[in-house]
């Protein structure tokens, strides 16, 4: 796998080739976004390394800090280009695409030659319940709105500010739970990592690849208005489905192939875990860098992206119940994100 990413490292120049010489929107787009990927990685890599140089708080906070560069380094961009839509998109495509899809690809291939995996149902019970929790926060502006036709901008932009640093209020309470208080649900299958690279080194790929994210980030956003003139699909399918994979490729892989080898907590702490801090810590973020734009983003969500999210958690609240899986459970949640996949681009 780690071949497949140095491979589509050689596609970073064709991006900016392509962007130089005015390619069309929909070889721009594809080409940024294929090249941000292995970039992704290695920010991710380097900042684990980094945090193995360290203690375990400062970890976590490196962790929290470069884990969701890639996601937020695209929602700036798209928030400065006044693209609220494929903002909010993307946030819904991220906790879709990690329940669904990615749990669901895991479950699913590492369940095929077992009759079931198990896992601690303690620790995926926490994560599934914190996102109820963000489903909720997220929940009430719409439902405000809704029962109250006439609430004026304002309110409804305080309200979003509240509940956003409600949003990191409670991340921060999970991330005590998980580094402090109750590490012993979280360090079963996980063995203190050794660096292999230096101090320096991690710096250095960590900057590198951050730049060149950020600068890649700014060319794709800039093809997506030129793309939805030209193929005719809307901000909402773009977001969901394009944007959300890029930032957690490689987090997807890493996820599927410890399910491979059994190791279902640590698939599902990586999952769920990755949704979690989507939810809890780069939307509420946006929402706060929004202000320096026009117009805000608030927590208001489409009501179709909210019900989509909120199903999601319930299923794969169901699914974890029992503290085991098997392949037919990941394939429903493959059934369940195809559809909608499908929905979203149907929807207009």
């Amino acid at each position: 796998m780690d071949r497949f990413f140095k491979a589509l490292l050689f596609v970073i120049p064709l991006a900016f080739a392509a962007a130089a010489v005015g390619a069309s929107p929909a070889i721009i787009f594809f080409t940024s976004a294929l090249a941000i990927v292995p970039l992704a990685k290695y920010i991710g890599e380097a900042t684990e390394e980094l945090a193995a140089h360290t203690n375990t708080a400062l970890g976590g906070l490196l962790n929290i800090t470069f884990g969701n560069a890639t996601e937020l380094i695209i929602g700036f961009f798209a928030l400065r280009a006044g693209l609220i839509d494929v903002v909010k998109a993307s946030i819904t495509g991220s906790i879709l695409g990690n329940l669904l899809l990615v749990l669901g690809t895991a479950i699913f291939f590492g369940g095929l030659k077992r009759e079931r995996q198990k896992f601690n149902s303690t620790a995926a019970k926490v994560s599934v319940s914190t996102l109820l929790l963000v489903m909720t926060i997220l929940a009430v502006p719409a439902i405000f709105i809704f029962t109250l036709p006439t609430v004026s901008p304002t309110v409804v932009e305080n309200m979003s500010l509240i509940g956003a640093g409600f949003l990191l209020l409670a991340y921060a309470g999970s991330l005590l739970f998980s580094l402090r208080t109750h590490t012993h649900l979280y360090i079963g299958e996980v063995a203190k990592y050794e660096p292999h690279w230096s101090k320096a080194k991690s710096i250095w790929i960590l900057v590198v690849a951050t730049i060149g994210v950020a600068i890649l980030s700014e060319i794709l956003v800039g093809s997506i208005e030129p793309l939805v003139t030209s193929w005719g699909w809307t901000q909402l399918f773009i977001g969901v489905i394009f944007v959300a994979i890029i930032g957690n490729a490689a987090e997807h892989t890493s996820a599927i192939t410890v399910a491979l080898r059994d190791k279902m907590d640590l698939s599902l702490q990586i999952a769920t875990g990755s949704a979690t801090q989507i939810a809890m810590f780069v939307t509420p973020v946006l929402v706060f860098v929004s202000l320096w734009y026009t117009p805000h983003m608030t927590l208001v969500f489409d009501t179709f992206e909210l019900a989509c999210m909120l199903f999601s958690v319930f299923v794969v609240n169901a699914i974890i119940e029992d503290g085991e899986s098997n392949w037919l459970e990941g394939l429903q949640l493959l059934i369940a994100y195809a559809v909608m996949a499908v929905a979203f681009f149907l929807h207009p």
